[in-house]
């Protein structure tokens, strides 16, 4: 298989260039996309291994419902990228909005710069990573899979998580509700160097591990008696 070549995004409209991209991914290994101008719902569906090159910055819910794919963007994202990637890869070189990784099932996604608010929101699965900092209620209702942020996370991080886990780098402002902090092994830390490094990123931060305290898997006796008088 060889390379379709280049799409100028500029030239279509969104369901057009969606369109081609499902048809071109069942055959061909590399299509480049030129010309993004930060347009929203692009590259969603594909469900075919093969890798898209987006040379600029993508709006919203843009690579999301991916099944096979890796997405390579050299720019930034708006909020909602990856939202539930099945299998496949996505890499975005600059800053990423809010929800990033929202519902992912699997894969990896790569945030070369900050995320927003929600990153990995009821996240069930795969591998968010951010070299930068990450916004209030990061991994909010988190069921599954791993966070690592290299760099600072706001409050309420893994508010309401059921499973997973979440790294953090830095610093974080709160932890959420029904999340603590764990001890951290030497092997946990070998493994985030050994995903960074393959990342390209040199850093290696001192991670702190948030999980999920599961005091929130059942409801006390309280509730149970309100719930019987309704």
């Amino acid at each position: 298989m060889a390379s379709i070549g280049v799409m100028d995004a500029s030239e279509m409209t969104t369901r057009e260039l969606n369109a081609l991209l499902k048809k071109a991914s069942k055959t061909e290994d590399l299509i480049e996309i030129t010309n993004p101008g930060a347009r929203h719902n692009i590259v969603v569906g594909i469900l075919d291994e093969c890798h898209i090159k987006i040379n600029g910055s993508v709006g919203y819910y843009s690579a999301s419902l991916l099944d096979g794919p890796t997405v390579d963007i050299d720019g930034n994202a708006g909020w909602a990228l990856g939202e539930n990637l099945m299998t496949g890869r996505i890499n975005v070189s600059g800053d990423v909005g809010a929800s990033v990784g929202a519902s992912m099932r699997g894969g990896d996604l790569f945030v070369g710069g900050d995320a927003g608010a929600r990153a990995g929101i009821s996240m069930k699965g795969g591998t968010l990573l951010v070299t930068g900092n990450t916004g209030f209620l990061t991994g909010f209702m988190m069921q599954k899979g791993r966070i690592v942020v290299c760099g600072d996370v706001g409050d309420a991080v893994g508010d309401s998580m059921y499973e997973g886990i979440i790294y953090v780098g830095g610093e974080y402002g709160s932890l959420g509700s029904d999340a603590e902090v764990a001890e951290i092994d030497e092997d946990e830390l070998l493994d985030l160097w050994s995903l960074l490094d393959s990342n390209g990123v040199k850093s290696k931060p001192d991670f702190k591990k948030i999980i999920s305290s599961k005091r929130l898997y059942h409801f006390d006796s309280l509730e149970r008696l309100e719930l019987a008088s309704v």
